[in-house]
């Protein structure tokens, strides 16, 4: 196979647009010192892109790429193997080529000149145990607009995570809100957790003062390397996409849509080329897949695949889409897209609690927080874990303290399950001999969340911070109260499923008075 690969890479240079061709190995490194010292052997069969092509290293570890004088390289990690990491835990994969570094003139700094190519630009690998079955994190736009924002997300979500049995960590985008010159703060923040953490460009994460896609990466690349590429970890392999497309759009404005270009959907086709089809493929972006102007490109290249999960940030509330015909996507179940909570809620606004930290509740009433995913084989199980608070917080119910016994049947039940969707299934009682009653999933905003908004905008008219107008839940659910409720004080109690089918438990009492 390797063989093979490397007389492939041959022809693909020759016949390449490309000027030039680049080089190097990919080694085992003995000593985990990033340098390849004598006796350690180059690795055969690994793949190294361009964020193009990609070839397989030749039975020496060598591999050979075009490029231009904007280039950058990446080995995609194998299973059982570990690239090594910087200071901050971001994973050192990749080899930036720009002889004259980024513009000059950006407010955020890009790469400064990498100079003439090396003649040898070698990735080193080291053996690691991978399992089948796993966990890995997803953060949703931390998106913090200033240090104090930074501070709040290593009280309300970093702490808590310090010692996880994780074995990675990705943020969805929206890394930071604007401030790029955060990046080396909060990144020193989040290197505490200890884990290597991968990340995904967002649309807040731009060089704004580019005219150009290719433009608006240059201060993401210089943190993160390369704006997509890809890994595998255990049975899984993980696609991390770029899909904000920035530019002069039609209004002569600078602005960004969803979107793949064309060397990235290249890129993909070819990656996905070399991943056999029983193994799990994870896309990792942060646009929704949905609002992807292309996405019918990228549903041609994974649709016929039995096994295959996205997820994105972005929209500043959870939900598991099933896409389907309707979307133009023909394989033969939906695809499963999750839009994940995220660690900002709603932009770090709302009244602050004891610790100093806005509750920033969700537009869709979910509390802020972030995703576990457990990966066994080709399955995986999100856990929704909200900020501070216990794993077992997974729904909120909304009814009123107190109702009038002859006006019962005017009053609804809410609950918000906070990562359920339509295959949950939620019902009430009110008393332990009582049957109990179906609740009906709605599409509508959670009165929690309009309750309190309206509660804090009241109090504080004159807050810059007011929490932001509620959206359509995607996982609501309601019923009556029954009409024949005794005055005096009743239980409400919930029974409710997530996504993944598990039972999750609430209380709630209300007073029924003459």
């Amino acid at each position: 196979m390797a063989g093979m690969k490397s007389a492939l890479f041959a022809t693909l240079v020759l016949s390449s647009p490309f000027a030039t061709a680049a080089t190097g190995i990919v080694f085992h490194d003995l000593n985990a010192n990033g340098v390849r010292d004598k006796g350690e052997p180059g690795l055969p069969g690994v793949p190294v892109s361009n964020q193009k092509e990609i070839v397989h290293t030749n039975a020496e570890g060598r591999w050979k790429l075009p490029h231009d004088e904007d280039t950058i390289f990446f080995v995609i990690k194998p299973q059982g193997w570990a690239t090594p990491l910087k200071e901050d835990k971001t994973p050192l994969f990749y080899y930036i080529h720009k002889p004259a570094g980024s513009p000059a003139n950006l407010r955020y700094p890009g790469v400064k000149p990498t100079g003439p190519l090396p003649d040898s630009i070698d990735f080193a690998l080291t053996k690691q145990e991978e399992p089948d079955k796993f966990k890995a994190i997803f953060f949703g736009d931390p998106q913090p607009s200033n240090i104090e924002q930074v501070d709040h997300i290593a009280h309300d979500v970093i702490a808590e995570l310090i010692g996880t049995d994780a074995k990675f960590g990705v943020t969805l985008g929206d890394i930071m809100f604007d401030k790029l010159d955060l990046f080396d703060a909060s990144n020193a923040n989040l290197a505490l957790v200890g884990i290597p953490w991968y990340n995904v460009v967002g649309n807040h994460d731009l060089n704004f003062d580019s005219n150009t896609d290719e433009g608006s990466d240059e201060t993401f690349h210089r943190y993160f390397g390369p704006n997509y590429y890809s890994f595998d970890y255990g049975p899984t392999h993980f696609i991390v996409l770029d899909d904000v497309s920035w530019g002069i759009k039609g209004n002569g404005k600078r602005s960004y849509t969803g979107g793949l270009d064309a060397d990235q959907i290249a890129f993909v086709k070819n990656d996905l080329a070399l991943v056999p089809e029983n193994k799990l493929i994870m896309l990792m972006m942060h646009i929704p897949l949905t609002n992807v102007g292309n996405r019918q490109e990228l549903y041609r290249l994974i649709e016929k695949r039995p096994y295959t999960l996205s997820i994105s940030g972005h929209t500043h509330w959870h939900a598991h889409h099933y896409i389907g015909e309707e979307d133009g996507w023909q394989g033969a179940e939906p695809h499963h897209h999750i839009i994940n909570v995220t660690v900002s809620g709603s932009w770090w606004k709302g009244n602050k609690d004891e610790a100093g930290i806005p509750h920033t509740t969700m537009r869709d009433g979910a509390p802020n927080g972030y995703s576990i995913i457990t990966f066994d084989g080709t399955s995986h199980t999100l856990d929704f874990k909200a900020a501070r608070q216990p794993a077992n917080y997974q729904l909120s119910i909304h009814a009123p303290s107190a109702v009038k016994a002859d006006d019962l049947e005017r009053h609804s039940v809410y609950v918000n399950v906070f990562n359920g969707s339509k295959k949950s299934v939620v019902k009430m009682r009110l008393a332990e001999t009582a049957e109990w009653i179906p609740m009906t999933k709605t599409l509508e905003a959670d009165p929690h969340y309009v309750e309190t908004r309206s509660r804090e905008i009241e109090a504080n008219p004159e807050s810059k911070r007011h929490l932001s107008g509620p959206i359509k839940s995607d996982h609501l659910w309601k019923a009556n109260l029954p009409a024949n409720l005794k005055t005096g004080s009743h239980l409400i109690e919930i029974e409710a499923t997530d996504t993944y089918g598990r039972p999750h438990t609430g209380k709630r009492i209300i007073r029924v008075e003459e």
